[in-house]
């Protein structure tokens, strides 16, 4: 079969004057076109030209005439509210996105009783924070009506939408005892399917991700998005040890952090050269020493890292 300019694949360029051969021009950057839609329902959108999370909300946006901040999280393959298959920073080619936007709006008056509430924090990137994770037997198990992917919208009518994750877990933390406080709450909207649904975990193993090996496009908060291989399976292990570590020591889970800190850690010859190196690149955080060094065992000495 021909080419575009008649010529048959693999003949070679033909000679420029003095008979050196002329250069090929650089080959373009293939399209990068991806599948979206609404996850209580909606046609299928085509979304494509994004670098970064807030982009992308704005590409899905678009194409469905929303407003980007409606859109609270994104989970990758399926329209339910799995943790599992949150969009974090790494988004496979084939991966179909599914957008979950705001839906009803709830307040809930919580006594604390004891000192973790029994939730793990995420955000979606942009400015929202969400319940990834209820732990059994905690006290916000025991109500009803919180569930995992409610973003939490206020604490004491105090409005903590555009708060990272790890500040909004630090307040809750700061919350004192015996004292009651009302969170603001705001639930995906949901499809028929899935009314009623209440998610509760525990621990749960290693999250899902992109399958090693597969191309992938990864989303940064500064710089342009760059297309990778997949992580290794190693790596996979990594990255879920730190976002166990993550859980244990901050009250937060987020994938794309513990891959970042992974990646610090193997240029990392021990615990202290980390530290700098985390704070060269994440100074927004304040890890405590014994977390830095933990995250540094647990890449160079997985045996004997905390489970």
């Amino acid at each position: 079969m021909e080419n575009g300019v008649g010529q048959e694949p693999g003949t070679p360029e033909p000679p420029a004057a003095g008979g050196v051969p002329a250069p090929r021009p650089p080959c373009a950057r293939p399209r990068l076109v991806f599948h979206t839609q609404l996850a209580h329902g909606s046609p299928t959108g085509r979304i494509e030209g994004f670098t970064n999370v807030k982009e992308l909300y704005v590409k899905i946006a678009e194409v469905f005439g929303i407003s980007p901040t409606e859109i609270l999280f994104c989970t990758l393959n399926t329209h339910k509210v799995d943790m599992q298959k949150l969009l974090g920073g790494q988004i496979g080619l084939e991966d179909f996105i599914f957008a979950h936007v705001r839906g009803e709006t709830k307040e809930v008056e919580v006594t604390k009783t004891e000192d973790a509430l029994g939730l793990t924090i995420t955000d979606n990137g942009a400015g929202y924070a969400f319940i990834k994770r209820i732990k059994e037997g905690s006290i916000i198990n025991r109500i009803q009506t919180v569930c995992v992917g409610d973003s939490i919208e206020a604490i004491n009518d105090q409005t903590i939408v555009g708060c990272r994750h790890y500040e909004v877990a630090r307040m809750l933390r700061e919350l004192p005892r015996a004292q009651p406080f009302t969170l603001r709450l705001v639930q995906p909207k949901k499809a028929f399917d899935m009314i009623g649904q209440r998610t509760r975990s525990s621990k749960s193993p290693c999250e899902g991700r992109v399958a090693s090996g597969k191309e992938t496009l990864r989303l940064r908060a500064q710089g342009p998005a760059t297309l990778e291989e997949g992580p290794s399976a190693l790596e996979e292990e990594a990255a879920c040890r730190v976002d166990d570590l993550l859980e244990s020591y901050m009250g937060i889970r987020d994938r794309e952090l513990a891959s970042t800190m992974v990646e610090a850690a193997k240029e990392s010859p021990g615990a202290a050269q980390l530290a700098r190196g985390l704070d060269s690149v994440l100074g927004e955080f304040t890890f405590p020493q014994e977390f830095v060094a933990e995250v540094w065992a647990a890449v160079w000495h997985p045996s004997g890292a905390q489970e």
